[in-house]
């Protein structure tokens, strides 16, 4: 008895609990919301309430700590926890009046033992979830897509368990999800390891325990599609993506570990030199542009290159496939996708139908002109193995050469385009050069016309004779005889040459001739017999060649070039033209005339 009235004194010591947070802080009207109380002096809880109601149940967990079920309520009530020391503090609680979710899918509906598998969840009033637990145990973690999905990753477990969604509205209907117990795939090779930033590239991923594969993702991206081939290959298309990235499979044991997938940039093309070639392909192409390091395959069109070498990143050497004619896209394909197209022209090869002439001399230097076609865009043209000292494109079907020099004999003639090289064409080099021995006449007129023989060798192939700088008409009569008809010229000698294949002759004088002109004749009579003694004065009279009375010769002698003395031969009576002829002309005439003898 001496100790009873302390017992009251020791109830009323206990302080009350404090209640400091409430969560989640509001609900469904219908009750049934897990609530979690935070505070202290939660020890010895004899009731917790929700306005006037009491919690459906709750659990002291310890003494800062108390689980509870929401009753059934409306509107906002004050939360409280009584103890033997006192009812706490109220923090307000609302009824919301919402519906608990609704949960349709579980995918997949099973996973490893372990946790960690992606599971996601699809249904209905999954806006603001508070929870998603399978069976007690709550999601590693979970995201709330929109109103009707959610993704979570499952939580270590074992056999069946029911998977549930919590909003303030309440907790949804349990749908069933498996622990397998098995073992998470294992990826061991990725092939190819990289591929196109756009995406699309097949990829075979091979391993182990790939059977039920749920997912195969590149990085944080699904593929495109994937297909389990068996339990140790899955074929995949990758997604569009960039840099490099783990590629995972995911079963319903889990996800596996990663391997590395790098995107690689599209190869691009800047130029192609040269930018055409023959039709029969064959030549070396160079290719510049970008990201061509890791090039698979190089196309001239449809048809892919004879072969191709990476140079570097912004180069690569190919050989042109002989591929038909016409222009084509060349393009470079790598891992990170096939690159733009440059154009790229076939063209036929140059052909030659004619070379005039055909023949030259050692020294060269001789233009000829060579007829054919598709010679527009030649670039070497050759005498035998020696380029043409130059040559000149006119049209697509005549180019002049001038000829280099060479030894004795045929070589042949080419044209070289990027379309190709020409069937070859003979031209022929000669070693004689002509000669000239003579001259006859080497003087005429001025005015020309007359004809010269001239004598040498090696003449049979002249294709020109020159007195001076003028060409003459010429007729071959041997390779040792040409005959030209003397062009006209000045006053004066010049060089008679004869150029044939084989060259220009040595020159020999011809001298051009001014016609002889008469001023004076005495006597200027005589007899009819003749043999009388004339004088003739003028000028250019030293190359007289004949002296005529009318038609009739005349003996005589050159006294200087102004004075010739003449015999006159016999005649008829009456007067005649005397005349002077040098190779320069004949003279004006000057009267003369025949008398007869006196009468005796």
């Amino acid at each position: 008895m001496l100790n009873s009235p302390q017992a009251p004194h020791s109830l009323a010591a206990l302080a009350a609990p404090t209640l400091g947070v409430v969560s989640p802080n509001q609900g469904a009207s219908a009750g049934g919301t897990s609530v979690t109380l935070t505070g202290s002096g939660f020890t010895g809880a004899t009731a917790v309430k929700f306005g006037a109601t009491a919690a459906t149940s709750f659990t002291v967990s310890a003494d800062t700590v108390i689980s509870a079920v929401s009753p059934a309520g409306s509107g906002t009530v004050q939360v409280t926890v009584t103890t033997p020391g006192g009812t706490s503090n109220g923090l307000p609680y609302t009824y919301t009046g919402s519906a608990a979710p609704t949960l349709g899918v579980v995918s997949p509906n099973q996973g490893a033992s372990a946790g960690g598998t992606s599971v996601t969840l699809t249904g209905s009033g999954f806006t603001g979830a508070t929870a998603v637990k399978f069976g007690a145990t709550a999601a590693t973690s979970f995201t709330v897509v929109s109103g009707t999905v959610i993704s979570a990753v499952s939580p270590a477990g074992s056999g069946t368990v029911q998977v549930t969604v919590t909003t303030p509205g309440g907790t949804s209907n349990g749908l069933p999800y498996t622990y397998t117990g098995s073992a998470a795939p294992t990826l061991g090779v990725v092939s190819p390891n990289q591929g196109a930033s756009a995406g699309g590239t097949s990829v075979t991923l091979t391993g182990s325990g790939f059977t039920g594969a749920t997912a195969v993702k590149f990085g944080a991206t699904a593929a495109t599609s994937f297909t389990v081939v068996s339990g140790t290959v899955i074929s995949a298309v990758a997604p569009a993506g960039s840099g490099t990235v783990q590629v995972t499979v995911t079963t319903p044991g889990g996800t596996s570990n990663g391997v590395a997938y790098s995107y690689l940039p599209a190869p691009a093309l800047t130029g192609v030199v040269p930018n055409q070639g023959p039709l029969s392909g064959g030549n070396t192409v160079t290719l510049t542009g970008s990201n061509l390091t890791t090039a698979t395959a190089v196309k001239f069109g449809a048809t892919a290159a004879t072969s191709f070498t990476v140079v570097s990143d912004t180069q690569i050497t190919a050989i042109a496939p002989p591929a038909g004619s016409g222009t084509v896209q060349v393009t470079v394909t790598t891992p990170g996708g096939t690159s733009n197209g440059v154009a790229y022209s076939y063209l036929p090869a140059p052909a030659l139908t004619g070379v005039v002439p055909n023949q030259g001399p050692l020294s060269g230097g001789n233009t000829v002109t060579l007829t054919g076609s598709n010679l527009t865009t030649a670039t070497a043209v050759k005498f035998g193995a020696t380029a043409a000292t130059s040559f000149t494109v006119v049209s697509d079907t005549q180019i002049t050469a001038i000829a280099p020099p060479s030894t004795a004999g045929p070589v042949n003639i080419t044209v070289t385009a990027p379309g190709g090289t020409n069937a070859p064409n003979v031209f022929y080099y000669y070693v004689n050069i002509p000669v000239l021995i003579g001259v006859v006449p080497n003087q005429g007129p001025l005015s020309g016309g007359n004809t010269v023989t001239l004598t040498g060798s090696n003449l049979t192939t002249a294709t020109a004779v020159t007195f001076g700088a003028a060409p003459a008409a010429f007729t071959v009569v041997s390779d040792v005889q040409l005959v030209a008809t003397a062009p006209p010229g000045a006053t004066g000698p010049v060089n008679l040459t004869v150029t044939t294949p084989g060259g220009t002759s040595n020159g020999l004088p011809y001298s051009y001739l001014s016609a002889p002109v008469l001023t004076g004749v005495v006597p200027n009579q005589g007899p009819l017999s003749g043999g009388n003694t004339v004088t003739l004065t003028g000028s250019n009279l030293t190359t007289a060649t004949a002296v005529t009375f009318g038609a009739a010769p005349a003996a005589f002698t050159v006294v200087s070039d102004v004075q010739l003395v003449a015999t006159a031969p016999p005649g008829a009576t009456g007067p005649v033209n005397l005349t002077v002829t040098t190779p320069g002309g004949t003279s004006n005439g000057l009267p003369y005339t025949r008398l007869l003898p006196p009468s005796t």
